[in-house]
Formats: structure tokens, sequence, C-alpha cells
């Protein structure tokens, strides 16, 4: 980084390429705050002096953002100061990295700059579980990435940086030398076409007609007044209701899966899954924004395979990661967008470099998890036909009404039949595979060394026909996953293999002379 951005103290500033987007961001960010100014003034005459002094104040605030955030890298801490009114100095151990995200939106790449998003163990959702960088050179944020995630292949002189905030510093330090990874996935253009059954339109609609009706109510505009829409209105109004029904279901449908499609293209572009021989899986995907997620292989726990409903229908499956540090949310544990199974069951493998866990045959639950099954999606199916037939006698609505209530017990069935189909577990190679759900289905092949405890839980039903739940917890993912409605004893015998002597050792006499645990075993 240039000299001009280091301080007199040996703090740093970020790129002085902000001082050009912090501002677009802010005008970005306050835009409904902006168009309510606007909204307000119209009466008065005043809208656009209104909305121009709140754009004023927009710029400020994205210029003194710059001015008044700083960091310093250290060899053993990260840290970083802002604010104006409220200063806040905020510090992350460099032991305590578990992931380095770098993401480029377009304005950044136009400019060379990018954010590094430096994740922790703690709570990546929250601030206080990852420190932001919000502006580094692009060549500094490649530098630094490397510098926090690659310290095996790091074991050479340390870089010069300050042993402590205020003493001169170095920047960028020294990049361990590039050496090449090994690459285990990359996009194929023919994946495209699972964009529409992603469904993520089906959220743009959503916020985009919030959007459009809060502006709508904000200006006092009623459509009627305009030539297209008071045409547009009667039209639909002349229709047949079961045609305007039909029509709107199309014409949603149709901009659901363009704009899922859209959006697929523009979060897996050019997306490649690589291993680097310093010990990190690096993932870079996006096309206006870039985005790179580092993720040490050490973290690493397992690997989850979702399929959700429609995916299922096409053959098609995502993969990610199952690691400390990471939650899935913003999507920084993917490894595998949406692609067809087969290749999702292949990057499981090659991320576990063993295939047993990805691909093994699991043992089904037997004739009473099926039971329940049925039991639990019948006994709610069959509210249904009843609330159609009160509504249709006692509310006078339409008997289209009662007989689509009627559709929910095969429903019901149908649903409860590909529960139990999905029900599945194994140990296979000290790892542990689950798999459950319908409507999304994942299987998961979590490592024994990551289990940290083990629940067996029995609900009073559960305990009448000889059932339980095994979850085992971990401080990877979701941080537990469970063995559903499995027969007692399999949940002991899965529990010993998972965590050899852990049940054991909580063995109590039963009333048969049987060693037998606590219906619900916990141990930290």
């Amino acid at each position: 980084m240039s000299a001009d951005a280091v301080d007199t103290a040996g703090w740093q500033r970020l790129s002085p390429r902000m001082l050009l987007i912090h501002p677009v961001n802010e005008l970005i960010r306050l835009a409904p705050a902006l168009l309510g100014l606007f909204i307000a003034g119209i009466g008065s005459g005043q809208g656009v002096i209104f909305a121009a002094g709140g754009a004023a104040l927009a710029v400020a605030l994205g210029l003194t953002r710059w001015f008044t955030t700083t960091y310093w890298i250290g060899p053993d801490q990260i840290q970083l100061r802002s604010g104006l009114l409220k200063r806040e100095l905020r510090s992350v151990s460099r032991d305590r990295v578990r992931t380095v995200d770098v993401t480029a939106n377009l304005m950044h790449r136009i400019l060379g700059v990018a954010k590094v998003d430096i994740g922790t163990g703690r709570n990546d959702r929250g601030r206080d579980g990852s420190l932001a960088l919000n502006g580094l050179e692009a060549g500094d944020a490649a530098a630094l990435r490397a510098t926090l995630l690659h310290r095996a292949a790091a074991a050479q002189p340390a870089p010069a940086v300050a042993s402590e905030p205020g003493a001169p510093t170095t920047w960028p330090p020294p990049a361990p030398p590039a050496e090449p990874e090994d690459e285990l996935a990359r996009l194929d253009p023919r994946w495209i076409r699972y964009g529409p059954f992603t469904l993520s339109g089906l959220v743009t609609i959503g916020v985009v007609a919030a959007v459009i009706a809060r502006i709508v109510s904000e200006a006092h505009i009623d459509p009627e007044d305009y030539g297209p829409f008071r045409e547009g209105v009667r039209t639909v109004t002349d229709m047949p209701l079961g045609v305007t029904i039909l029509i709107a279901v199309v014409v949603v449908l149709a901009l659901v899966a363009l704009l899922s499609t859209i959006g697929y293209v523009l979060a897996y572009w050019d997306f490649r899954l690589t291993r680097h021989p310093g010990g990190t899986l690096h993932v870079v995907r996006g096309l206006l924004t870039t985005r790179a997620t580092s993720i040490e292989e050490r973290r690493l726990h397992g690997v989850t395979v979702t399929r959700p409903f429609l995916l299922r229908l096409v053959g098609a499956a995502r993969c990610s990661a199952i690691a400390t540090g990471l939650r899935g949310a913003r999507g920084g544990s993917l490894l595998l967008p949406p692609a067809p199974v087969a290749q999702a069951d292949r990057v499981a493998a090659a991320v576990l470099a063993d295939p047993a866990p990805a691909t093994a045959a699991l043992r089904r639950h037997g004739p009473r998890a099926r039971q329940r099954r049925y039991t639990r999606a019948l006994a709610g199916a069959a509210l249904a036909p009843i609330l159609g037939a009160v509504a249709w006698l006692a509310l006078d609505w339409s008997a289209l009404v009662a007989l689509i209530a009627l559709v929910a017990l095969p429903v019901g069935a149908l649903l409860a039949a590909d529960r139990y189909r999905a029900l599945g577990h194994a140990v296979v190679d000290d790892h542990l595979v689950t798999r459950a759900g319908s409507i999304v289905q994942r299987r998961s092949a979590l490592a024994t060394g990551g289990v940290i405890g083990i629940t067996i839980r029995r609900s009073f039903f559960q305990r009448r026909v000889g059932l339980a739940t095994l979850e085992a917890t971990t401080a990877a993912g979701v941080q537990h996953y469970a063995v559903r409605d499995v027969e007692h004893g399999q949940a002991l015998d899965v529990a010993e293999q998972v965590a050899p002597g852990l049940v054991s050792a909580f063995a109590v006499p039963s009333r048969r002379g049987l060693a037998d645990p606590l219906p619900e075993l916990r141990h930290p």
C-alpha cells in the first residue's frame, strides 16, 4: 500500500479509492429515506430541495467513514478503529481466524479494490464474530488472505509487521510462494438449466412488489388514474375467476423462472473450487460481484449434500461444507452450486478425500419409523377437509375450497412416503452419515472426530413404539446432526460407534436388569 495510506502512528487507512465508493453506497442505502423526503416535500413544492439536502448528507457520511477508519495488522492480532461520534476499536486474534472472504462488487472491480471479511469461530452472523476491511487494494487483499490462512506454507521468516499498534509497519506482507492448486470443480454452463428450480426469483418478486406497493402508498398514486392500468384492471375483472388465477400463476412462474436463472448466473458464474497445498479450500464465484472464500481444511468436519424438492425432480443437488466458523449464511459454506447429483457426490468425496461417506448405502429405520411418518402427516392432513367443509357450508365459500382441501390427504400420504424413504444413517470410515427430509432433503457426513457430545431423545410417543432420536453435537455447521426415529437399540449402537465409551459411562440398571442409558443422555 502506498506510503500516504499509513498515518503517523503506524495505523493504516483503506484505499483512497473508497472516497468514491462510500458516498455511492450511502446514497443507495438511504434511497428509501431520500424518496420519502422527496414525496414529503411535493406538497410544498420543495421535494427536490429536501431530497438534495438528504443526498448531500449521505455523501458527507460516506466521506467521513473513510477519514475515521484505520486498521493495524500485527503478528498476533488484527485491529480496526472506526466511528466519528462513537469510536470503536475491534480486535481479532489471528489464531482465531477460520475463514477469509474476499468480495468485490462492480464498483470495487472497476476501481481495483476489494472487501476482506475475516471470520472467526464465535458467530459469523454477528458483528462480534468477524472483522471487515472494506477497501483494500486487490493485491493487498489476496496477500492478506494467503498470509492468514496458509500458515503452514509460510513456515518462512515472519512478515515484517508491527509488534505493537503505533510502531512502524510494512504492508503488504510478502505472500507465500504461489503453488499450483488442485481443481475440484468448475461451473459447467449446462448447469444453468437448474436455475429456475432454485426459486430464488420468488424472493426478488416479493421484494420488488413490496417496494412498488410502498411507493404507490406513500405517493398516494391510484393505478386506475392511468389508462393502461385502468384497462388492465377492467380486463382482469371481466375474466372468469379460474382463468384469472391460471393467468396469474403462469405469469408468476415465468417471472420466477427468469429471475431465478438470472440470479444463478450472477451468483455462480465462473465458479471454481480448488484445494491449495497450504491446506485450504478456495471457492471463487460471481459475475458482477466476485467472491473468493477460503476455508481451512483443519476446520472442516464434513459435508452436506442438499436436495430441495424441485431440484430432486430434475436430478440436481448442492454441496456445502460443515466447518467451524461457517453457518451457511451468505453462502460462505458453499462447495458446489446446484448441479447434477453425481457431481455433488463427486465433490463431497473429493473434499473428504474418501468416497465412502459420500456414496455408502444407508441403513433404513424400519416399519415403526414409517408408521410415525404416516401418522404425523395424515393427522394434519385430515383437518384440511374438515376446515374446507366448514368454510363451504358455514361461510358460503366456493365448493372449490372443499375440493382443494380433499387433495391434502393424498398429498400427505405421498409426503409421508417420501419422508420415510429419505430416512437413513450409517457410520462409515469415521464419519456419521445421516439423511432426512422431504421438501428439503439433506445428507450429511460428519467426522466423528468433530463430535463433542451425544444426545438421545425419546418423546412420549417415541417411547411407546421403541424409537429414539440421536443428535451428534459439533462446533461446526448447524451444530447438531440428527438420526431421527431410529430403534432405541440402534441409537445406542450408533452412539457407541461415534463416541466409544460415552454411552456405557452413563448406563444404569433398567427394570429388566439390563444396562439401559437414561432416556435423555447428554455429554458435553
